[in-house]
């Protein structure tokens, strides 16, 4: 491999994923902020929940509103579905990893809530059964996905999906968008 051809390629890409996700992705990201705004004006939380990269992007954004952003502000509420290790393996171990996120939704998320489900490949059966059950509940079921949607397609909105294949050019634009939530936030709700 040659490493200067690499290194460029990689941007290259990376480059092209952002100009596309620019282009395809400005009205659902404005619906997301007006439904988080909402969300939290009215005594709401956010509710992150995915998998591998997509649990940390969760851990990293709802730690983003609790805590700060771009400065010292009031905390938004905000909660990481994928960081208590007991529930994440007993549910695991006594419900199915495959509904280890739609359990936790059901006993923490009350209707006003927002729930974001982060997927790149949008397929990810314990993202979508934790949306099916936010929607149940009267949660908004929002996700940022990839590859072309996915079966998250039927149950997410907004949905942002990214348009494009790579996972790493995914995870790039997905903590992108997250951060470009945070800050819209702390703008629309005064707290810059």
């Amino acid at each position: 491999m040659e490493l200067g051809a690499f290194f460029d390629s990689e941007f290259d890409e990376q480059a092209a994923v952002a100009v596309a996700t620019k282009a395809a992705l400005k009205e659902p990201f404005e619906r997301l902020v007006a439904i988080a705004v909402s969300c939290i004006r009215n005594g709401g939380k956010i509710l992150f929940f995915g998998n591998g990269g997509s649990a940390a992007d969760c851990q990293h954004l709802a730690t983003e509103l609790t805590i700060r952003y771009i400065s010292d502000r009031a905390p938004i509420a905000a909660i990481a579905l994928t960081t208590d290790s007991s529930a994440l393996t007993a549910g695991g171990n006594d419900i199915g990893f495959e509904n280890i996120f739609a359990r936790q939704v059901a006993a923490l998320a009350k209707p006003g809530d927002l729930a974001i489900g982060i997927s790149t490949s949008g397929n990810s059966e314990n993202v979508i059964r934790a949306l099916k059950q936010a929607k149940d509940m009267g949660v908004t079921a929002a996700a940022f996905g990839g590859k072309g949607g996915g079966p998250m397609a039927d149950v997410a909105d907004p949905y942002l999906v990214v348009p494009a294949k790579t996972t790493s050019r995914i995870q790039e634009m997905h903590i992108t968008l997250g951060h470009m939530l945070c800050g819209a936030l702390e703008t629309e709700l005064e707290l810059v």
